[in-house]
C-alpha cells in the first residue's frame, strides 16, 4: 500500500484521537527513519524522547531478542528472572533503594499519586480521605481521568468530568507559591522538573534547589516526573541533577523501555514503600521479563555517560547555531542538553505549519501549544547528522 492508502485505512478505523502529519514510517535505525514509499527523514521527535538511544540500538535489540527466545511474561503472580536484577539496577542508577514497575507513564504517576496518598495517611497522619497533592499550572502528566483532573489545559479535561478531588495547581516555578500551598493535608507535591508538553518550559535555577528545602522542611513528599526529562534527555542521567538534588520518588518511562516494549517505573526508598503491600497495587505486564530484560541494557548504556555527555556537548551547538542564525519566525529558544523548543512568530506561520514544512524537507518534529515547535532527537545523534538538521530549520525558519 501507499502512503495515502495507510492514512485512509487509519481514518476509517482508527479513533481520531489524534492528529499526526502525513508520513507513514515503515523503518528506522539510529537517527533516521524511512516512511512506505522510501523516503528517508531525521527523526528530531524521537517519539516523545522515547527513542532517545536511536531506533534499533543494536544492544538493545539484541537483548530483546535474546529473551523473546526465553520467556516474555510470568505475571507477578510468580518471580522471573529479570526484575530482580532490573530493580537492583534502576535503584542505583538512581540512588534509590525500591522500585514498582509498571507499562506506561500515567500508570506510573498513578502509581506515585496512590503512593503519596497512602504514605500520607500511614506516616504522616493526615485523616483518612483528606489528602491534598500539589501540581503545577502547564503540567502534562498523562491522560487517565485523574490526571486529566488537575490538569489546566481545556482540550484535555474538556468533556471528561465529573473530576478527581484531592488536588491543588500552583504557578509553576514558584517556590513562594508552593511553601504558601502547604497545609497539614499537603502529602506531596508532582511536578515536572522540565515541562515537556508546556513547550519544553524550564524553572528558574535554583528552583528544585528551593523544592528540596520547602518539602524536607514541610514533610512532604518530592515527586519528580522525568518520564520525559529523564533518562539523558537534558545532558544529565536526570534533570534533577542540574541541581544535584535527589527527590523522595522519582517517575520513570518512555527511553526507559528502549523505544521497543512500555515500561515505567516509580523509585523510591524502602521507609515510603514500605505502606505498599500485597493487594494494594498492581499490573499484569508491570515488570515483565522481556521489558525488563531491555530497561536492563538502557541501565547499562546510561552508565556509560556517553548519551549524557553526547547530549550536552550537541545540545550547546543546536542552541548556538540557532540563536546565531537570528531567523525572522524564531521569537524564542528555550534548550537544555538535546530537547529544544522553538516559539515561532504565528505572523509567519503556526506551530503545524513549521513542522509540515520541516517534513516535507526530510525533518520529523512536532508542535506543542499551536506556536511550538519541540526537538528531541535520539541522543547517539551526530555532529554531522546534527548539521543536516540545522540546514532544513534555518532554511525553514527564515521565510523572507
Amino acid at each position: 500500500m501507499n502512503a495515502q492508502e495507510h492514512i485512509d485505512l487509519i481514518n476509517h478505523f482508527s479513533a481520531h484521537n489524534y492528529h499526526p502529519y502525513p508520513v507513514v514510517l515503515a523503518e528506522g535505525e539510529g537517527v533516521w527513519v524511512k516512511d512506505v514509499e522510501g523516503k528517508r527523514y531525521l527523526d528530531m521527535l524521537a517519539a516523545y524522547s522515547a527513542v532517545n538511544f536511536g531506533h534499533r540500538h543494536p544492544a538493545l535489540i539484541a537483548a530483546a531478542k535474546a529473551q523473546l527466545d526465553k520467556i516474555t511474561l510470568t505475571s507477578r503472580a510468580f518471580h522471573n528472572d529479570q526484575l530482580g536484577p532490573f530493580c537492583r539496577d534502576l535503584a542505583q542508577l538512581c540512588g534509590m533503594e525500591t522500585v514498582l514497575p509498571m507499562n506506561t507513564g500515567a500508570e506510573g504517576v498513578e502509581t506515585a499519586i496512590k503512593l503519596a496518598r497512602k504514605w500520607g495517611y500511614e506516616k504522616k497522619g493526615v485523616p483518612g480521605n483528606e489528602a491534598v497533592i500539589l501540581v503545577c499550572d502547564g503540567n502534562f502528566h498523562g491522560r487517565t481521568i485523574t490526571i486529566v483532573s488537575f490538569s489546566t489545559d481545556d482540550q484535555a479535561r474538556g468533556g471528561f468530568g465529573p473530576y478527581t478531588p484531592g488536588f491543588k495547581v500552583i504557578p509553576y516555578g514558584d517556590a513562594d507559591a508552593l511553601e504558601a500551598a502547604i497545609t497539614d493535608r499537603v502529602v506531596g507535591f508532582l511536578f515536572e522538573p522540565v515541562q515537556g508538553e508546556a513547550g519544553v518550559v524550564f524553572p528558574q535555577d535554583g528552583y528544585i534547589k528551593k523544592v528540596r528545602e520547602i518539602c524536607t522542611r514541610k514533610n512532604v513528599l518530592m515527586i519528580a516526573d522525568e518520564i520525559q526529562s529523564g533518562l539523558g534527555r537534558t545532558g544529565k542521567t536526570f534533570a534533577c541533577d542540574h541541581e544535584n538534588v535527589k527527590p523522595d520518588v522519582y517517575i520513570l518511562g518512555k527511553a526507559l523501555g528502549g523505544g521497543i516494549m512500555p515500561i515505567s517505573a516509580v523509585v523510591s526508598s524502602h521507609d515510603i514503600f514500605s505502606v505498599i503491600r500485597p493487594g494494594d497495587h498492581g499490573s499484569t505486564f508491570g515488570g515483565n521479563p522481556l521489558a525488563t530484560a531491555i530497561a536492563r541494557e538502557v541501565i547499562r548504556l546510561l552508565r556509560t555517560g556517553e548519551f549524557q555527555t553526547n547530549a550536552t556537548k550537541l545540545g550547546k551547538v543546536l542552541f548556538d547555531e540557532l540563536t546565531a542564525a537570528r531567523l525572522p519566525a524564531v521569537k524564542e529558544i528555550r534548550s537544555r542538553g538535546l530537547w529544544a523548543g522553538i516559539v515561532v512568530d504565528t505572523k509567519f506561520g503556526n506551530g503545524r505549519h513549521f513542522g509540515e514544512k520541516l517534513m516535507a524537507n526530510g525533518l520529523l518534529c512536532k508542535e506543542t501549544h499551536e506556536n511550538t515547535i519541540r526537538l528531541a532527537p535520539p541522543l547517539c545523534i551526530s555532529e554531522s547528522d546534527l548539521g543536516f538538521a540545522l540546514e532544513r530549520l534555518k532554511k525553514v525558519l527564515n521565510p523572507n
